[in-house]
């Protein structure tokens, strides 16, 4: 049988005389997205789980095959079937741009990879070293080139899509929020209709520091969780050093926190977390940031 979205329908299909049918898999990226476009003509529960949290349920374990994951994913998603929340598919432009985006990503990643070889190129001082070197920098301008069009293509969806140009344009509005950050936002939300809450959109990138104590004597600081999307942690933290530099209200606050005697990571970590409660304003409000009238989008 072939992994295609005919061969995964017919599967389904077969479910249906079943009087209830409840599917759980793991997230796994782009190698859901076969099933995702399969589950759309039907109306079974569908749960996403997170593969962390899978794999921190478990405990203890021996063993790994197909059979053993999806009898793991089954008896996980049966004891915590109230907890966990129901899958629904994205809208076809928010599809479009995750995916998109993933295949941009990639290609960053291994631009990256090509230009960290160059050095080692250098190095060698040989004949060879400089074909290597010819081949690695040709291959980079094609990934460059690439990388431009699939941006093109991101900004063509966003702008063909009303709503989505008009997030797109309020959270660009934000200081700090660029093109990349817009889009993960955009994403990581599924178009601020799945994650609606900023406190929560700070959670899930590692920006909100939680408390560590033991009884009543052991305490620790707060620390940042360990188990956070660290792609979206990472571009947060670009986008507060980008927002630090320009004369806007964060730098005001960064420049004071850090005269008043505060950590500077933990100002600029308080930086990235004032950011996203911007962005949800702005998008709750439908009103483009300006300082002025900051206060009455965001309490400071």
């Amino acid at each position: 049988m072939s992994n295609s979205i005919f061969e995964i329908k017919k599967i389904f299909k077969s479910l249906k005389k079943y009087s209830q049918v409840t599917i759980a898999m793991e997230n796994t990226g782009r190698y859901n997205w076969y099933i995702y476009e399969a589950l759309k003509d039907f109306s079974y529960t569908v749960f996403v789980i997170n593969p962390l949290h899978l794999k921190r349920s478990q405990g203890l374990v021996r063993g790994k095959n197909d059979k053993i994951d999806s009898e793991r994913i089954a008896d996980f998603a049966s004891k915590n079937q109230e907890s966990l929340k129901s899958w629904k598919p994205d809208s076809e432009s928010i599809e479009k741009v995750r995916f998109l985006f993933s295949e941009r990503n990639s290609k960053v990643k291994l631009r990256a990879s090509l230009l960290k070889q160059q050095s080692n190129y250098k190095l060698m001082q040989s004949k060879l070293a400089e074909e290597l070197l010819k081949m690695n920098k040709e291959e980079i301008s094609l990934l460059e080139k690439h990388i431009a069009i699939l941006e093109k293509d991101i900004e063509n969806v966003i702008a063909s899509h009303q709503d989505l140009k008009k997030k797109s344009e309020l959270l660009k509005s934000v200081p700090g929020i660029g093109k990349v950050l817009c889009w993960m936002m955009l994403i990581k939300t599924g178009n601020f209709e799945e994650i609606t809450e900023p406190r929560k959109l700070a959670c899930y990138s590692g920006v909100v520091p939680f408390d560590h104590q033991s009884g009543t004597s052991i305490r620790y600081k707060p620390k940042l969780s360990f188990y956070a999307d660290k792609s979206l942690k990472s571009i947060l933290h670009m986008a507060a050093m980008s927002a630090i530099r320009l004369e806007n209200d964060l730098r005001e606050y960064y420049l004071r926190k850090v005269a008043e005697g505060k950590n500077k990571m933990l100002v600029l970590n308080n930086v990235r977390n004032k950011i996203i409660h911007r962005a949800f304003a702005v998008i709750n409000k439908q009103k483009p940031y300006e300082k002025n009238y900051i206060n009455n989008l965001v309490t400071s």
